[in-house]
């Protein structure tokens, strides 16, 4: 007899396998097939909420597996090994993991440390001989960025970069249906994107972790957003800063960025990032022959849209271990993602964020050369 919890776990099978369909397919719920085809080996470094997070998700997953940990605490290293039953051969910390060269059990590494860490861990382990995937913003500028795409060139390891929202079904239909021309000709995109920050010692509000403020935390999902919705590169970008509360928020640390997109195509695209405002989380895309929105456009939680044909009924899955058997398919038989999520998209961002600053802090328009 069919247990409920079988059916719910067949179900949350089929509705991740379902958004890693073509789009022409993704309407149609298939059975759930044993996925027979290799398995890609993650230890994730960095165990902390989001690093949780991938670790609860990638227990869904059918094509990755966890089976390391990189961490600088010893409590948190016992802990998943009991939790993830992983060897204590895969479990290395912050002083011994260039060893992992020496390991076969694993493929890549998933680097979820603070943002300014990024830079010289990717490094470190593209060097180790291991594929190197990145959570987002991949560093705190381009040229670092630039930096890791070479080093991971030089290793002949990939590098891909956390962009859950690239695989996520309601985006990907908007995505299809732009492309079809159901929009006609696509003049005017809006992310807003932000929430109200806690603890004020966290490390998103050390400038020297974090690289910046709301920018680099939750504004880079409306940077990048502007650009798959649009289907463009931008070319030049106008940005403001506000800042309310200076002791919260300290000097290289934004508070809130209004910031404006021009693209070659003749659209615009207008944008917010805050620290300070919840209810902030809606992508808007308007063209001459329709729209689409997504609210809430880039949560955790399920994702909901509609176009000016009706809502949208794509299926919800959980992002994190869509994206992680997603990149098993990249890395290890070189499928290619609906959008890219590799680390010269990331520079791309990267430039941009780059612009921004610079607009907010000189009040000039930056051009912009992707």
């Amino acid at each position: 007899m069919q247990t409920r919890r079988d059916f719910l776990q067949k179900l949350t099978s089929s509705a991740i396998a379902v958004s890693l369909l073509p789009h022409w397919a993704q309407a149609c719920v298939l059975p759930a097939k044993r996925y027979e085809g290799p398995v890609l080996r993650v230890a994730i470094m960095g165990l902390g909420s989001y690093g949780t997070r991938v670790a609860e998700a990638m227990q869904h997953c059918t094509r990755a597996k966890l089976v390391g940990v990189i961490s600088g605490t010893p409590a948190k290293i016992t802990a998943w090994q009991r939790k993830y039953n992983i060897p204590a051969k895969n479990c290395y910390n912050y002083e011994n993991y260039d060893e992992i060269r020496n390991n076969p059990d694993i493929d890549a590494v998933y680097v979820i440390t603070p943002n300014a860490l990024h830079h010289d861990a990717v490094i470190r382990v593209a060097k180790a001989g291991k594929h190197c995937i990145c959570e987002k913003p991949m560093t705190v500028d381009a040229a670092q960025g630039q930096e890791m795409v070479d080093a991971c060139k030089k290793a002949g390891v990939k590098l891909l970069v956390g962009y859950r929202m690239h695989f996520e079904p309601h985006t990907l239909e908007i995505i299809r249906m732009r492309n079809a021309g159901e929009f006609g000709k696509v003049l005017f995109f809006q992310g807003l994107s932000g929430f109200i920050i806690g603890d004020p010692m966290q490390w998103r509000l050390n400038p020297v972790l974090s690289g910046g403020g709301s920018m680099m935390d939750i504004g880079i999902y409306s940077v990048n957003g502007a650009r798959y919705m649009i289907g463009e590169d931008p070319i030049e970008v106008t940005a403001e800063e506000t800042k309310n509360d200076p002791v919260k928020f300290k000097p290289g640390i934004d508070e809130t960025i209004q910031f404006q997109l021009g693209f070659p195509g003749g659209a615009v695209a207008s944008c917010l990032s805050t620290y300070s405002l919840n209810n902030l989380d809606r992508f808007f895309l308007n063209g001459t022959g329709g729209f689409a929105e997504l609210l809430p456009a880039t949560g955790y939680g399920p994702i909901e849209g509609h176009t000016n044909k009706g809502k949208l009924d794509q299926p919800t899955t959980i992002h994190q271990a869509v994206q992680m058997d997603a990149f098993a398919g990249i890395l290890l038989q070189g499928e290619q993602p609906p959008i890219p999520c590799d680390g010269e998209e990331a520079v791309k961002d990267l430039k941009i964020i780059d612009a921004i600053y610079q607009s907010a802090r000189t009040g000039q328009k930056i051009a912009l050369s992707l």
